[in-house]
């Protein structure tokens, strides 16, 4: 592949943590990093689940409330580092950056750092056995790397410490958070027992500071449909109200229309 230019190449907006964009010309190379790995996902719980967290996001959100545009990605690799291996987050969600607009060069098509500018915000691990390193490698170097926050959703909970556990980065490690609110984001994370693509279970959800769940393409579209049926009946039983109004004004040799 010919080396892209750097207009090509990224349209990033520099990102919190301060981290200044590279020049194309001056980045590392990055033909010696793998970024595609052809690995399936886990299994189709897992499958179903990435997608209950990133195409809500992606569909219904209005995004941060300074307008700053926004990545909510599953599966999708991550690079701290020119020099070494990156990570794959299940879900990552990252606040203050934008896509490249050629998804194919290869400077697009991962997370790399240095080029976006930033960490992502959230990263969030969904258990599927004990060897995914979700409480070990993965969260160390998390914390390691800046990552403000860091989700374990556990639902078969393999490593006996519950379902669901949210953490903040403080001083350098991830301590627990009561209030499973991400601040800086403007998102939050609950569980919500429903029927997601014909599959009833308990999943996680994106939700606002109320815990109301961030709904889907279809859930929004059921939500408007309903809304509209609702105003509907309301303009009809006004219309029913009036015309009683007019009936007994009749009834009392009153002309309604005087």
């Amino acid at each position: 592949m010919s080396q892209p230019t750097a207009k090509s190449a990224s349209t990033a907006v520099p990102g919190g943590n301060g981290a200044s964009l590279q020049p194309m010309e001056a980045a590392p190379s990055l033909d010696h990093l793998i970024t595609d790995d052809g690995q399936p996902v886990d299994n189709f719980f897992v499958e179903k689940q990435q997608r209950l967290l990133t195409e809500p996001v992606n569909c219904s959100w209005e995004g941060p409330a300074d307008g700053k545009p926004f990545v909510a990605a599953s599966n999708v690799g991550l690079f701290f580092e020119p020099k070494n291996p990156g990570f794959c987050p299940d879900v990552m969600l990252s606040v203050g950056v934008r896509l490249g607009e050629n998804l194919k060069l290869k400077p697009n098509r991962s997370y790399f750092v240095w080029l976006l500018g930033k960490v992502p915000d959230v990263a969030i691990e969904i258990v599927s056995d004990l060897l995914g390193g979700e409480q070990g490698y993965k969260m160390q170097e998390y914390a390691r790397q800046g990552i403000p926050y860091y989700v374990i959703f556990d639902p078969a909970e393999y490593y006996k410490s519950g379902v669901l556990r949210v953490f903040g980065l403080q001083k350098g490690i991830y301590e627990p958070l009561q209030n499973a609110w991400f601040d800086s984001v403007g998102l939050g994370v609950c569980l919500w027992t429903g029927i997601y693509e014909a599959t009833a279970d308990e999943w996680l959800r994106w939700c606002d500071r109320d815990g109301r769940v961030i709904p889907t393409g279809k859930e929004k579209i059921e939500q408007e449909a309903q809304r509209a049926e609702q105003e509907k009946q309301r303009a009809e039983q006004e219309a029913q109200r009036a015309e009683k109004l007019r009936a007994q004004l009749r009834a009392l040799g009153i002309d309604p229309s005087a």
